[in-house]
């Protein structure tokens, strides 16, 4: 079943920078490697699917509706590559005010898996705002998976994150695709890669590549 439908979708800033007509389909199930170097396109196309930016071209629907929409917000979890947290929330009040958002009854168990996983058990009652970079990233991606979702964007969310974080993060989006979400993940991580089901990789804001995923293709890619 397609979740991600994205049909001609392009983005004009101007300056010759954005998304040039790019189509392409995810699945439920499916995982989605987003490459390519800096410039290339990636943080456009997924704020296009997220429904933050406005194409000036082609569309994008996520579960049949255009983003943007309510129903396609409802549907779809962004992990940006800049945490968004408030100030005076801790972490369990954080994924608690979002859960309840989204109808989340079992919010609690749910956030306490994930705390332990991302080994942020100990900071539940700590105040994010005042977490190193690392631990900040480990916050926004339990908010990101604390919330029912048919698709996940992630934007370059292993940065800042240690070793067993980035370990974690990587069972975490796997685990997403294992339970049907479409899930599409901008990064150049190479554990990552292996578990692919695709790699698209993008080159001045054009898709240059549609196919296997695998440490080889991301570095091709990445090095332009």
């Amino acid at each position: 079943m397609t979740v991600l439908a994205i049909d001609e979708l392009a983005k004009d800033y101007g300056d010759d920078l954005g998304l040039k007509p790019t189509s392409f389909d995810v699945a439920a199930g499916e995982l989605v490697l987003l490459v390519g170097p800096n410039g290339a396109g990636k943080s456009t196309l997924l704020g296009l699917c997220a429904g933050v930016l406005e194409p000036t071209g082609g569309t994008v629907t996520v579960d049949g509706s255009p983003a943007g929409t309510s129903d396609a917000r409802a549907a779809t979890s962004v992990i940006p590559d800049n945490p968004v947290l408030y100030d005076d929330l801790s972490v369990l009040e954080h994924a608690e005010y979002v859960s309840r958002m989204h109808g989340v009854e079992d919010w609690e168990a749910r956030s306490r898996f994930l705390l332990d996983t991302l080994r942020l058990d100990g900071r539940a009652d700590d105040l994010p705002s005042r977490f190193s970079r690392g631990l900040r990233q480990k916050t926004s991606v339990l908010l990101g998976l604390v919330r029912p979702f048919d698709l996940l964007l992630v934007d370059e969310p292993f940065v800042g994150l240690d070793a067993p974080g980035q370990a974690a993060l990587v069972e975490l989006l796997a685990g997403a695709v294992a339970d049907g979400a479409a899930v599409v993940v901008s990064s150049h991580q190479l554990d990552l890669a292996d578990r692919a089901s695709r790699c698209i990789g993008l080159r001045d804001g054009q898709v240059v590549h549609d196919g296997a995923a695998g440490a080889d293709t991301v570095r091709r890619l990445v090095s332009g």
